[in-house]
């Protein structure tokens, strides 16, 4: 081991005992493909709510309500829908585990200025993925009133990683994705750019 560097060789056995971490990520919508999908979920809610006037929009905190925002400008400015109501929900106190996280979890704000009751719910995530914050938002939206019904909308379909039977009414694309992977949604509002990247985080051996 003389005149060996010593850092180099811990990391060299490091490297050998437990591989390393590496990461890599691919594009699986560009804001132009974006750009598409959010008109045609736009066409879809038309389709089903048509004036919207006994139907409300809820962005699920905190990733949601971008979603939310970019597909009530859509109605107002390209399908000429006025009077859209839309609010934004907390859901932080409401998870399964809340209590179970070693980290602490911080509360985003809850605006919800119309009432619930005995109407048409559309709730809206960018990502749909075990299913949990959706189940956690059906308890949460219940202190604002009892609802006719409830739709979920999403940007994201993670199919084959679902721990509840939670489907969505309305999807942009359906990713089949394995647990290592993880898909994050970019916005321009929030991130400087419209982009979906699936992030692949291995272990070399």
């Amino acid at each position: 081991m003389k005149g060996k560097n010593p850092k180099k060789i811990c990391t060299f056995v490091f490297q050998i005992a437990f591989g390393t971490s590496t990461m890599s990520q691919k594009i699986l919508l560009n804001s132009t493909e974006i750009g598409i999908i959010l008109h045609r979920l736009a066409c879809q809610l038309i389709e089903n709510h048509l004036d919207f006037s006994n139907t409300v929009l809820i962005g699920i905190q905190p990733r949601g309500i971008y979603l939310a925002e970019r597909l009530t400008q859509i109605l107002q400015n390209d399908y000429q829908v006025k009077d859209i109501e839309l609010g934004y929900l907390d859901i932080t106190f409401y998870r399964d585990d809340f209590r179970r996280n070693e980290k602490i979890l911080e509360a985003n704000k809850t605006k919800i200025n119309f009432v619930v009751e005995n109407k048409k719910v559309v709730f809206i995530d960018d990502v749909l993925y075990t299913g949990r914050s959706i189940r956690a938002a059906l308890t949460a939206i219940q202190s604002f009133g009892r609802p006719e019904e409830i739709e979920l909308l999403v940007l994201i379909d993670r199919r084959f990683s679902r721990h509840l039977p939670i489907q969505p009414n309305y999807r942009g694309r359906q990713v089949d994705a394995i647990n290592k992977e993880k898909v994050k949604v970019n916005w321009s509002e929030n991130d400087g750019e419209d982009m979906v990247y699936l992030i692949n985080q291995e272990k070399d051996k």
